[in-house]
């Protein structure tokens, strides 16, 4: 029998740091509502428990909330655990998940597609702070040396130094440019 439909149970644990103390509560309880509504999870229960202070802060406050769902598919608890990202996750039935190629291709494809996103983020905001930095120096500005970017490898560097100053434009291809592959001829029978 597959379990690619099993339903999951699971307990997570979502924690959070801030201030005012009763501003995590509120969003805790938003976080949660919000995960009772994607689709193919419902919320079998939660507990939040009491801000408290955090060791050798002064105004800064941490807390948690255990969360138990059930899920119709693994494949939505991957979703909850790229979405929420909490601190802990521990599936609690079945015992044995069995899933089948195309469920398992589901949860690569998901976990592909996030972390493609993610490094779309990362290069967007890397190029933006090199912008930045460039028109602080053309205005005279002086960089302090923990903002200086770390020097990507030459190739990254070059290809950056290209996104910023020209647009992107699509070369023709000539015949010279173009290689042949050369292809093993084919033996007579």
């Amino acid at each position: 029998m597959s379990s690619d439909n099993v339903k999951v149970s699971a307990v997570m644990i979502l924690d959070i740091i801030g201030r005012p103390p009763e501003h995590l509560v509120k969003s805790l309880e938003k976080i949660i509502e919000e995960m009772g509504k994607e689709k193919g999870v419902t919320l079998k229960s939660k507990q939040i428990k009491e801000p408290t202070l955090m060791k050798d802060q002064k105004d800064f406050y941490t807390t948690f909330a255990e969360i138990e769902v059930e899920v119709d598919e693994i494949l939505y608890l991957a979703i909850l655990m790229f979405k929420y990202m909490p601190a802990h996750i521990e599936i609690i039935s079945p015992e044995l998940i069995a899933l089948s190629n195309n469920g398992f291709n589901d949860i690569l494809n998901e976990l592909t597609r996030r972390l493609h996103g993610y490094d779309e983020i990362a290069r967007i905001m890397q190029i933006e702070k090199q912008i930045l930095l460039k028109k602080i120096q053309e205005l005279g500005g002086e960089i302090p040396a923990q903002v200086m970017p770390i020097q990507a490898p030459p190739q990254q560097t070059q290809k950056n130094q290209e996104i910023l100053e020209k647009p992107k434009t699509k070369k023709k291809q000539t015949k010279k440019s173009v290689k042949k592959k050369s292809r093993p001829k084919k033996k007579k029978r």
